[in-house]
């Protein structure tokens, strides 16, 4: 297959393979977005009178539909001499349909097909991560309901300071996740620009209609200016890679917790045998390697922003062949993120929690605040019930009920859960 840069002669074999690297490989996750870019390039091309009607029906209708059809059903392979999805998909319509298929270029360059292909894949990948995040914020707010009058240690430093509940727990991750759709939804909003007309860089002489394959392709709006649109390259990966990589802090945060409430020191928490591992030789052993495994995944993913930052760093505008690698980067690391989402939910929909965690001696001085509360209330100095109990604590004379009388917004006895709830939809309301 030529290539469609060809100039007459062939490049060296072993620059070829360099430079290609996996780029085909990762172009075919691109194959849908890529046809459908050139569906919407075809019809413009047709109304500005670059194409005819009946080339658009053989094109449009009849050739690339068939193609589309090809990638839905897994049957699309990009042959062994093609460079890329772009090359691929030009080559055989040219095969199919002869010098027609060559004229789909017009107004367009392999620079602002791969943005269209990349934006548009970036958008589909939002809207699964939307949902995804969608259902284990469900999840969370469910366990939180259920478990809601279950009380367990809160600690600070690491030391037992005062009492929390499984209902404050699992809501907190639960809000959590509201502010990383916030930051997911500016990604979306990024990505949802059409880069389309923008050709090499510069834009085009020929009267391209770019509001219309706007429309056509779905974006709510174009990147108007048409270098603004080629420096998106590596900026939208970014902004993306950034809401990926808060995700997965919270995911990792939460992986930490149930590691640390599944150990023997802790027990507050279990799960089914069949979701843990044992050791080789200790019988006894309950590891928690799901758990292990997604804070791992998730440290990784946190380092995204700043490999893509460091590959995209200190170019000057216009295109660079650097932006190629931004796909081995992204690609597997969204694949890895919807793995750990999905995983995330499968764990906790399957955990159960210890209702009497409060009943050990250990935790007796988790109520000294609510002591000395009590006591205020009942008209004590704050600053003299705060010694009084102090006092007991060090006399080992301390003691008082295991109970919580918390009533305002966000605490033990009122934990917010629809006010969250609305907070999530507001935030997710701006993908899709």
């Amino acid at each position: 297959m030529a290539k469609i840069w060809d100039k007459g002669f062939d490049a060296n074999q072993r620059v070829e393979d360099f430079t290609v690297g996996n780029d085909r490989e990762l172009d075919l996750r691109l194959a849908k977005h890529d046809i459908l870019g050139s569906m919407a390039h075809i019809k413009m091309l047709v109304k500005i009178g670059l194409l005819e009607a009946e080339e658009e029906e053989e094109l449009l209708h009849s050739e690339l539909q068939n193609i589309l059809t090809e990638v839905e059903q897994g049957h699309f392979r990009l042959d062994d001499d093609a460079e890329d999805i772009h090359s691929q998909v030009e080559a055989m319509l040219t095969e199919r349909l002869g010098e027609m298929g060559k004229k789909i270029h017009s107004g367009r360059s392999r620079n602002d097909q791969v943005l269209v292909d990349i934006k548009l894949y970036l958008k589909e990948e939002i809207l699964r991560i939307k949902d995804e995040v969608i259902e284990l914020f469900n999840l969370l707010q469910l366990l939180s309901e259920q478990h809601k009058e279950v009380l367990l240690p809160g600690y600070t430093h690491g030391q037992v300071a005062m009492p929390s509940s499984f209902g404050l727990w699992f809501g907190a991750y639960a809000e959590t996740m509201v502010d990383d759709m916030h930051t997911l939804a500016a990604a979306w909003q990024v990505a949802d620009q059409n880069p389309l007309g923008s050709a090499a860089g510069y834009g085009s002489s020929f009267p391209l209609d770019r509001e219309m394959t706007t429309r056509e392709l779905g974006f709510a709006t174009l990147s108007y200016n048409v270098v603004a649109a080629q420096m998106g390259r590596g900026k939208t990966e970014r902004i993306l890679a950034q809401s990926m990589s808060n995700i997965a802090s919270t995911l990792n945060k939460l992986a930490a917790d149930n590691c640390m409430y599944l150990s023997g020191n802790y027990g507050f928490i279990s799960y089914p045998d069949a979701l843990t591992t044992g050791s080789s030789i200790m019988p006894h052993k309950k590891n928690p390697d799901v758990w292990e495994l997604i804070r791992g995944h998730s440290n990784r993913l946190q380092s995204l922003p700043n490999e893509i930052t460091l590959m995209t760093n200190n170019m000057p505008h216009g295109y660079h062949r650097d932006y190629q690698l931004l796909k081995e980067i992204l690609f597997p690391a969204l694949e890895t993120l919807h793995k750990l989402l999905q995983m995330t939910c499968f764990m906790l929909e399957n955990i159960s929690v210890k209702k009497d965690i409060l009943s050990d001696p250990r935790y007796e001085y988790l109520f000294t605040v609510e002591e000395v509360n009590n006591r205020v209330l009942q008209g004590v100095p704050f600053r003299e019930a705060y010694q009084q109990v102090g006092k007991e604590v060090q006399s080992g004379s301390f003691h008082a009920p295991k109970e919580v009388h918390h009533t305002h917004a966000g605490s033990i006895g009122n934990l917010c859960t629809e006010e969250i709830k609305k907070k999530m939809e507001k935030a997710s309301g701006i993908i899709g």
